[in-house]
């Protein structure tokens, strides 16, 4: 008995044809299509040259070598179609051979036809079938390639024929050009908007990530640090610390799961944006400013200044007295970053870290300095009692410049 509802869509054509057996690489492919678009022009061209070389063989003066060397391009011809249809031929090593493959073809033209034949007719191969390699090239490597690609197959057409003529009488060479440079702007194109699209659905991804998350800190997390700070509160006494240090928890997190999660462009993997990672220590003590436009490190480099960062804050609020508060400047230079962080605290003595170091106590020379001239970087310190502590990190970015960086984020 058929069942009332039937959900299945798949076609006859699916059912035989199945699309994950033969489209599996354009999956991945931005212009996958172009590719699958370009076969059937080499299918097209193939079934021109095969009846032209059927009207004119016998006119030839070598007819039998003729199919032969044609029988020999179709080979060739059917394992480039698979290679660009299944992706293991999308690469220059495969486009080179085909112009190679094609140009010699052309010439063969000398060597099956006399001169009175070439002045009247085109290349044995048909120039059609020939532009299939200009639109390989076009496909793969854009515009200017495709341009190139239809000027190579052109200028063997003029040596085989013995003149150069263009008009619009006979405009085989100019359509070959224009056609190579509208069908490589449409894979460029194709490119970038596939490169964009996927900066958005990650930019999607990561706001709908954060939106869980949040939901769960909120529900979770924040309820029970403010029940902690609440109670602590109440009770007094030593609980009244415990109290407080919630409290800073508290105001961190709901800073940080408010902050927006489309800020800015995504970076590329194995990097950090500096910018979001340190408005995350902001909190009543701290302040930060931090540049608009995305300032992109290297991930190690990112993680390394962070924890340099951190331990200046932790000795600030260990040392430079309860009421002392910090501000985190950080400045793109391009091939280098620099993160300020000034405190107002009572400062540091003269002397006073050379004393730490002697008593083996190594926490700003290896916590702090150490990290940083670990990525070839340099630290500078200024401090003075009752004036404050300056600290001046530069470090590399361990990526491209700030406008590559952009770029590549853009």
């Amino acid at each position: 008995m058929r069942k009332a509802f039937d959900t299945d869509t798949t076609s006859a054509w699916d059912r035989v044809f199945p699309a994950t057996a033969w489209r599996s690489r354009d999956d991945d492919d931005p212009v996958g299509a172009l590719w699958r678009g370009a076969q059937i022009f080499r299918m097209l061209g193939f079934l021109y040259a095969l009846s032209f070389n059927i009207t004119i063989n016998d006119e030839l003066s070598r007819p039998a070598v003729a199919w032969v060397l044609f029988m020999l391009l179709t080979g060739v011809n059917f394992l480039l179609a698979a290679g660009y249809l299944l992706g293991p031929g999308r690469r220059w090593w495969c486009i080179g051979a085909e112009f190679a493959v094609f140009i010699a073809a052309m010439l063969s033209t000398f060597l099956v036809a006399d001169d009175a034949w070439i002045a009247n007719n085109q290349t044995w191969p048909t120039t059609l079938w020939a532009a299939s390699a200009l639109l390989s090239a076009a496909v793969l490597g854009g515009t200017w390639a495709g341009a190139l690609g239809g000027l190579l197959i052109g200028v063997t057409n003029f040596v085989v024929k013995g003149e150069v003529f263009i008009n619009m009488g006979n405009p085989t060479f100019l359509l070959m050009v224009v056609a190579g440079m509208a069908l490589g702007l449409a894979a460029s194109r194709a490119r970038i908007t596939h490169a964009q699209l996927a900066v958005a659905v990650r930019v999607a991804t990561r706001a709908q990530e954060r939106d869980r998350l949040a939901r769960h800190v909120h529900d979770g997390v924040l309820q029970t640090l403010a029940l902690i700070s609440r109670r602590g509160q109440e009770i007094g006494g030593a609980t009244a610390e415990l109290a407080e240090l919630a409290a800073t928890q508290e105001l961190r997190l709901r800073r940080l799961i408010a902050e927006s999660p489309v800020d800015g462009p995504v970076p590329p993997t194995g990097t950090l944006d500096l910018g979001p990672a340190l408005r995350a220590l902001a909190d009543e003590t701290v302040s930060v400013s931090t540049p608009a436009d995305p300032v992109v490190v290297h991930a190690d480099t990112g993680a390394e200044l962070l924890a340099a960062v951190r331990n200046i804050l932790n000795n600030t609020a260990l040392h430079a007295g309860a009421e002392a508060r910090s501000f985190l400047l950080l400045e793109d230079l391009d091939d280098e970053v620099v993160v300020s962080v000034r405190d107002d605290g009572c400062g540091i003595a003269p002397g006073r870290l050379e004393e730490a170091a002697a008593q083996g106590r190594m926490g700003i020379s290896r916590s702090i300095i150490g990290r940083v001239e670990s990525l070839g970087g340099s630290v500078s310190l200024k401090s003075a009692p009752g004036a404050g502590t300056e600290w001046e990190l530069t470090a590399p970015t361990g990526c491209t410049s700030s406008a590559a960086r952009k770029d590549t984020t853009s």
